[in-house]
Parts: structure tokens; C-alpha cells; sequence
């Protein structure tokens, strides 16, 4: 049994049976002084002493988390020859005393023999290479010492000892049957009948253990099904489970002897290899696996008459001595995997110095995100929005993050970081909060803008607190004619996510006459349809395609993407942003085709919120 349960209870009997030894012990050599074989007591007693000693080191050398299997293994020998020898010293005992009849002494031996025996079947249940040898050592004697009286009562008390030995091996075998039953389903997975999480994760253990000894390789494959609640929230779990058996028997069928498998829960799996000799070896290996297995895996279920398709993500984490932890490997392979969820699933990819540097700075970012607001270091910048004839009409609103530790943290890098951790809901009402508090101002101040665009990620616009927040907030600061300045900008991937939930809420939020833009058009998910459902006032043409602007005739096709877009946005009757103009060729071009608001570097990078103010003014 590998288990480290297992050789938890076992290391524990070590000091039990010390103290059954060493402490009812002295009662034998009181006995034995007293009926002058004290010198035999006495060294029976020594014996006793020194075998403790020896079962005390062998307890303090245990260490499941840091031992190797075959460490564990030496162990395990040293400790089952700790109780052959206690155990046959508790059997010489009983040859020391049991001819000592005149003193009564052999009735104590007799006794004595059999509550060793009934100890040694409870205390080591659960490892038949312990009880079954230890058992006869202890009851053999017994039986040969009641055969060898020569009366009748002798041949009763030896039939009587034969049944007693049964007994106790039937009662050991019995607990011994119920404790492996317990164990298999503590270490393996109901459904699939693989090793579940508790099983792998310390066979790994001992697997890395081995690896350090050895300096040799390992890998492990965490695999993902893709889109696998469609088919239990379509199906049903019944049929999801049964697909999750056939997944598991077409996972063993492709894997070789040295591989273990187990089931992580839900629908993911893990495989850990041998140990191979070379990092290369072991990642070609690991490489030849994960695609045989997405090539099997992929293959057409039938269950229930239903034909499925499933693919499957498989991330791979190369396994060396270099980590004391098991789930440090496991956390690899699972950030692995997520890198091939976010390339579209169906493939194979493997945990880098890369990814790893890559991982370690966005939990950096994390943590100190949390504090950002509290220490006010999150501020507004704004983006000049001009017209035709480059008046400011308009400015975005753009958030940046200033850290003590990390410097300037670009958008790019923490808003994803905010939408994944939840902390965008929080910052996103801040943004909002600050740029009504700002227009507010400006117009206090003589600086009247057409318009203020704020960008609004997806999790905080489908956050159920959204619309009163907004609506609180637009109360607090701004009156009906401020409110009707507000553009909140939307990206595609929202209007995706849930069209009719995005156009109950926009509704909502236009009673309070704030303004709506579709950000980054024609990047994502543009369809007409969109444009005709969603009661938005804006497009914003995104500056991949203004970029491509430019006097040159290879980009006219570009160009005509371009023109396509002002020319549906003008069938819709849809004001028209241009981000990312650069040059005044751009701007031309634009103008030229009747677009309504500009913005980019040719006229103003984004400026703070002092900046800002003295730009429109100098504008003016």
C-alpha cells in the first residue's frame, strides 16, 4: 500500500509497543528476582531496552513528505524486523517462564503469549507482511508447549490454541479487508476508478523525493475537457458522467505502465510519467503523449444514441528536484493548460521560464492591485476628442496606475489582472465616480465638452449593482445636462457575451440620458445584426485599422474597410470616433469621408487631468 496513511499508523505502533515493552518489562525482572532467574530477566530486559532504541530511530527517521519509495520501502523493512525482533523477545519470555510451574509462573508466560498475540493482530492489521508471520511467532510456541504436556487437557489446550491462532488471523484478515476497502475509496475516484487528487498528490511527492536522488526527470500532463458543461447542462449529468468513463479508459489505454493517472475533479485529469534521465527525453515524451492523447480523446463518443465530440487542453509541467511541493508542479501544468484555453483549446502547451516569469509578475500586480485604490494611486488621464475643424469637442477617459514598487503599470497589463480578480467592479465605480467629478468641475470652471467617454469592462457592466451605482452617482454629480455628455464605452466581447442582457441594461442607463459607443469596432464580433439591435450612438473604429491609412496602394484595401465602416455608420445614423490618428494624412482621409470626432496622437497623447485643462484652453 502506498499510502502515506498508512505508514503514518505504522510509525505510530513504534512508541505503543515501547511502552508495552519496556514498562510491564520491569515486572518481569521483579518476578524473575524473586524467583532467582533474575539474570535471565535481566538480559531478556536489556534486549528489550536496546531493540526500543532501535525502534525509536527508525520513528525518528520517518518522514513520508521527504522520503523516496524506495526509502519508504527500506523503511518499511527496517520497521517489520523492529517487530519480528520485539515480538520474538515476547515469545522468548514465554520459554524463560513457562517451565517456572512450581512458582505459577508459567500460567503469567501463558498469558502473556496470548495478549502479545491478540496486540500484535490489532496494532498491525493493517499490513498483512507484519501480522500473519508475527501471529506465529508468538502462538506457535503455545501450541507446542500445550502438545508437549503429554495429558488430555494438553491436547485440549493445543486444539484450543490452533482455533485461538484461527481466530485471530480471521479477525486480523477481516480488519485488514475493511481497511484496504476504506482506503481504495479514500484514494481513488467513485466515478472513473481512478486515483483521485489525495492518492496523486503524494505519490508525486515521493516521486520528487526519488528525483532528488537520482537527478532524473519526470512530467506531468493535466488535461481538460473543452466545453464540457455544454454537454452537462444540455445532456445532462448522466450522460456527462458517462462520458467522463469512456475519457478515462481511453486515457489509460494510451498510457504505459510507469504512468499513474488520476482524476483532479470535475472534468480534469492528471498523468505523471516515469522518471527519465534527460530534460529533453522527458519533454519529447511528455510531447509524444499529450498529442496522442488529444488525437484519441477527440475521437466520437455514442452514448445513449447521442454521437459527442470533445477536445481537450493539456498543459505540461517538466517535473526536477529543484521543488520540495507537489502542487507547485500541479500549478504549473494548470497554468499551462489555461494558456492553451486562452489560444482557442484542442492543443498541447508546456509551463516555460517564460510563463513562469510571466505568472510570478501578475500575482505581484495582484496583490499590490488590492491596494491601489487605498493608497490613491490610481489617477485619470484624458484623451483630447476633436472635430473636423480640431476644436475639442470631447476627451476619453483613461485610467492609469502609478506604483512605488512596480512604476508605471500600463492598462494593458493590471485590467486584465482586475477583470480575472473581481477588483475591476471596485475600480471601475472609482473611474466612474472620478470622471463625473471632473466634468462636474470642468463645467464649473467655464470648460464645456460635448462629450466624456468612460470605458466599462464586461464583469463590472453585468454586475447586478451596475445600473444603481451608475444612476446613484449620476444624482450625486451631475444634472440631466451633464448626464447627456457621458458616453460609456462598450467592446464587442460584452454585446457577445449576452445581446439582450446588454440592451435591457443600456435602456436602463439611457433613461438617466447617458450615451452609448461600441469600442474598438470591427475587431471582434461586428455584425450588423448588432448594429441594428443595440440602441448605441457611436462607433469607434478601432486604430489597427486607421493605422493602416497611409498614401500607399497596397493598404487601399484596408482603406476600403475603412470607408465601409464610416458608410454603415452613417446608414445607422451613428456618430463616428476615429482612435489613433497619427498624421495629418489620416486625419484628411478621415475628414474626407465625413468623420464626426477625432483622436490620437497627432493632436495629444493622453494628459493629466491639469494637462488636459490648459490643452483646452490653449484649444480654445
Amino acid at each position: 500500500m502506498n499510502d502515506k496513511r498508512f505508514y503514518i499508523f505504522l510509525n505510530k505502533q513504534i512508541p505503543v509497543m515501547m511502552a508495552l515493552s519496556l514498562f510491564p518489562g520491569l515486572a518481569y525482572i521483579l518476578l524473575g528476582w524473586m524467583h532467582d532467574i533474575h539474570m535471565r530477566a535481566i538480559i531478556w530486559y536489556m534486549l528489550i531496552i536496546a531493540t526500543s532504541i532501535w525502534g525509536y530511530r527508525i520513528y525518528k527517521s520517518f518522514n513520508f513528505d521527504t522520503m523516496s519509495s524506495q526509502q519508504t520501502a527500506d523503511w518499511h523493512k527496517q520497521l517489520s524486523f523492529f517487530f519480528y525482533t520485539i515480538f520474538a523477545l515476547w515469545a522468548l519470555i514465554f520459554v524463560l517462564y513457562v517451565n517456572e510451574s512450581a512458582s505459577n509462573l508459567h500460567y503469567i508466560a501463558i498469558f502473556t503469549e496470548i495478549g502479545a498475540s491478540v496486540v500484535a493482530s490489532t496494532l498491525l492489521g493493517p499490513d498483512k507482511r507484519l501480522y500473519r508471520p508475527i501471529i506465529l511467532i508468538l502462538m506457535i510456541p503455545l501450541i507446542i508447549y500445550f502438545f508437549t504436556i503429554g495429558e488430555w487437557f494438553g491436547y485440549v489446550l493445543t486444539i484450543f490454541a490452533c482455533v485461538f491462532t484461527w481466530v485471530l488471523f480471521y479477525a486480523a484478515n477481516s480488519s485488514y479487508d475493511l481497511l484496504m476497502k476504506a482506503n481504495y475509496q479514500a484514494s481513488h475516484d467513485v466515478l472513473t476508478n481512478l486515483n483521485n487528487r489525495y492518492f496523486f498528490i503524494n505519490y508525486l511527492q515521493q516521486m520528487m523525493n526519488s528525483l532528488q536522488a537520482t537527478k532524473k526527470f519526470t512530467y506531468l500532463l493535466l488535461i481538460d475537457l473543452d466545453h464540457f458543461k455544454t454537454i452537462n447542462d444540455s445532456l445532462g449529468h448522466d450522460i456527462g458522467d458517462q462520458l467522463l468513463k469512456d475519457v478515462s479508459t481511453r486515457i489509460r489505454q494510451n498510457i504505459s505502465v510507469d504512468n499513474l493517472v488520476g482524476r483532479l475533479g470535475g472534468d480534469e485529469f492528471i498523468i505523471c510519467g516515469a522518471e527519465i534521465s534527460s530534460r529533453e527525453k522527458c519533454k519529447e515524451e511528455a510531447l509524444k503523449l499529450a498529442n496522442n492523447l488529444i488525437e484519441s480523446l477527440k475521437q466520437t463518443y455514442i452514448i445513449e444514441r447521442h454521437h459527442l465530440y470533445i477536445s481537450s487542453s493539456i498543459g505540461v509541467s517538466l517535473v526536477d528536484s529543484n521543488s520540495h511541493h507537489a502542487n507547485s508542479f500541479i500549478k504549473e501544468a494548470d497554468i499551462a493548460m489555461y494558456e492553451v484555453k486562452e489560444k482557442g483549446r484542442d492543443g498541447v502547451f508546456v509551463f516555460d521560464s517564460e510563463m513562469s516569469s510571466r505568472v510570478e509578475s501578475r500575482l505581484e500586480i495582484e496583490r499590490l492591485l488590492h491596494f491601489a485604490l487605498e493608497k490613491n494611486e490610481i489617477t485619470l488621464h484624458f484623451q483630447p476628442q476633436l472635430d473636423r475643424h480640431k476644436k475639442v469637442i470631447g476627451a476619453e477617459s483613461l485610467v492609469r496606475w502609478e506604483n512605488d514598487k512596480l512604476g508605471s503599470v500600463s492598462p494593458v497589463e493590471f485590467i486584465p489582472v482586475a477583470e480575472q480578480t473581481g477588483i475591476i467592479v471596485e475600480l471601475g465605480h472609482y473611474i466612474i465616480e472620478t470622471a463625473f467629478k471632473n466634468l462636474l468641475d470642468w463645467d464649473n470652471n467655464g470648460i464645456s465638452l460635448s462629450q466624456l467617454s468612460i470605458n466599462i469592462s464586461m464583469r463590472q457592466f453585468f454586475h447586478y449593482h451596475f445600473v444603481d451605482d451608475v444612476t446613484e452617482l449620476a444624482d450625486r454629480y451631475l444634472s440631466k445636462e451633464l448626464r447627456g455628455k457621458v458616453v460609456f464605452e462598450l467592446t464587442e466581447s460584452i454585446v457577445a457575451e449576452d445581446i439582450e442582457k446588454v440592451i435591457i441594461i443600456i435602456n436602463q442607463l439611457k433613461v438617466l440620458g447617458i450615451r452609448f459607443s461600441m469600442d474598438d469596432f470591427g475587431t471582434g464580433y461586428s455584425s450588423l445584426s448588432y448594429l441594428r439591435q443595440l440602441p448605441i450612438d457611436e462607433l469607434k473604429i478601432d486604430r489597427s485599422f486607421v493605422s493602416t491609412i497611409n498614401s500607399e496602394l497596397r493598404n487601399q484595401d484596408s482603406q476600403a474597410m475603412v470607408i465601409t465602416i464610416l458608410t454603415m455608420a452613417k446608414i445607422f445614423d451613428l456618430h463616428i470616433v476615429a482612435e489613433g490618428v497619427e498624421t495629418e494624412y489620416q486625419f484628411n482621409f478621415l475628414n474626407q469621408y465625413d468623420c464626426d470626432i477625432y483622436q490620437g496622437y497627432h493632436f495629444s497623447k493622453p494628459l493629466p487631468e491639469d494637462d488636459f485643462i490648459e490643452y483646452c484652453l490653449n484649444n480654445k
